[in-house]
Formats: structure tokens, C-alpha cells, sequence
């Protein structure tokens, strides 16, 4: 004789599987729509990086071939029709721009260049930062020193990361305009910093030294 509970449990098991089966045929489609969206976003994702990578080496070609030009003015053209892949490759054109004017002695040019990288709000900051030191640093002969001053004073408060490379160019600041007494002390502040380089320190001491002053305070 059959047991009657095996029975029971095999006809159970059998309703499950004609359960499942209907439930697949009814919804088995949204399975496979999932499937295909996670195929494809994943294909996507690779081809946007593979495009991405083909740009960005399209654009290093593109500057390494400019700066092949022998004379600054060429380079400077070239460069200038080169087509930048968002903002980071804009702020690195535009430093390479500033600089093959800088070569050219064009200061008003290179100013210019780099005036117009740090006021790009699209642009990383720490570019942008580097733009506008770069800009006051060679811009004493196109700029107003008060406006100079300003605007090293906003990279020098702490916390900046070109804060000591902007007091050294205040000291400069300071010796253009015949107070070499502030400038040494400015210089002295910047030789006895803890985040002061040694190319820094010795810049600075060289400096006081030819201003005439002493390494140390007087007291």
C-alpha cells in the first residue's frame, strides 16, 4: 500500500512546480529586461571609459605635437587650437598656454591665460590656485601691486597649500616697494615654518642676506 502522507507530499510539490512555472512564463520577462539592463550598462561603462582614455591620449598628443613648434608664438597658436576634454584638460592647456607666452616674454598674454583658468568655476580649485599664483607671481609688470598684494594674501592665509609660496612673493612685494625691513621678517617667518621646503628656506635666506639683514631675530 502507498503512503498516503508521500502522496499528499508529491502532489504538493508538483502544485509548487506549476506555480513556479506560470509565475516564470507570467513574469520571466522582467527577468530578462533586468538581465539586459545590467548587460548593457556594464558594456556602456567600458565604453565610456575606452572613450574617455582615447580622448584624453588624443589631447596629450595633441599638446606634445604643438609644443614641437620652434618658436613660442607657433607653439602658443597651436596650442591655442587644440580642443580641451572638460574642465581639467582646459586648466592644463591653459597653464601650457601661459607658460609658451611667458617664453615669448608676452607677460600681458600669460596673465591673461592664467587670469582666465583660476576665474573658471568648472575648473578644480587647486588648478585654479595654481593659475592665480602663477598670475600674480609674473604679473609685476602688468599689474597693480596693491591688487598683487590682495590677491597673495588670500593664498596665504593657512590652510592654503601655496601659502608659503605666496608669503615669499609678498616679501618681493614688500622689497619692490622699499620696505626691506618687512620683507626680512616676512622672510624669516617663512625660513622658520615646519612646512617650509629647503629650496624655500634657502631662497629666503639668500634674500636676507643680499637685503643685508640677519638669519635670526635680534633680541
Amino acid at each position: 500500500m502507498s503512503n498516503p502522507d508521500s502522496f499528499i507530499d508529491e502532489v504538493t510539490e508538483e502544485v509548487r512546480r506549476d506555480r513556479l512555472f506560470g509565475y516564470m512564463r507570467r513574469y520571466g520577462w522582467i527577468a530578462i529586461v533586468i538581465v539586459v539592463v545590467i548587460v548593457a550598462g556594464a558594456a556602456w561603462n567600458e565604453w565610456s571609459k575606452a572613450r574617455e582614455a582615447a580622448q584624453a591620449q588624443a589631447f596629450g598628443d595633441a599638446i606634445l605635437a604643438a609644443l614641437e613648434a620652434e618658436e613660442a608664438e607657433g607653439r602658443v597658436e597651436a596650442l591655442d587650437a587644440i580642443a580641451a576634454p572638460g574642465p581639467g584638460g582646459a586648466a592644463v592647456l591653459g597653464l601650457f598656454m601661459a607658460a609658451e607666452a611667458g617664453r615669448a616674454e608676452d607677460d600681458a598674454t600669460a596673465v591673461a591665460r592664467l587670469q582666465t583658468v583660476a576665474d573658471n568655476s568648472e575648473i578644480p580649485l587647486i588648478y585654479r590656485q595654481i593659475a592665480q599664483y602663477k598670475a600674480l607671481s609674473r604679473g609685476a609688470g602688468v599689474m597693480d601691486p596693491e591688487q598683487r598684494r590682495a590677491g597673495l594674501e588670500a593664498l596665504a592665509v593657512p590652510g592654503q597649500p601655496l601659502r608659503l609660496l605666496a608669503e615669499e612673493q609678498l616679501a618681493l612685494i614688500e622689497i619692490e616697494q622699499g620696505d626691506t625691513d618687512a620683507a626680512i621678517e616676512r622672510l624669516r617667518r617663512v625660513i622658520d615654518d615646519s612646512e617650509a621646503t629647503a629650496g624655500l628656506r634657502r631662497r629666503a635666506s639668500r634674500l636676507i642676506v643680499a637685503l643685508g639683514g640677519s638669519l635670526t631675530q635680534a633680541g
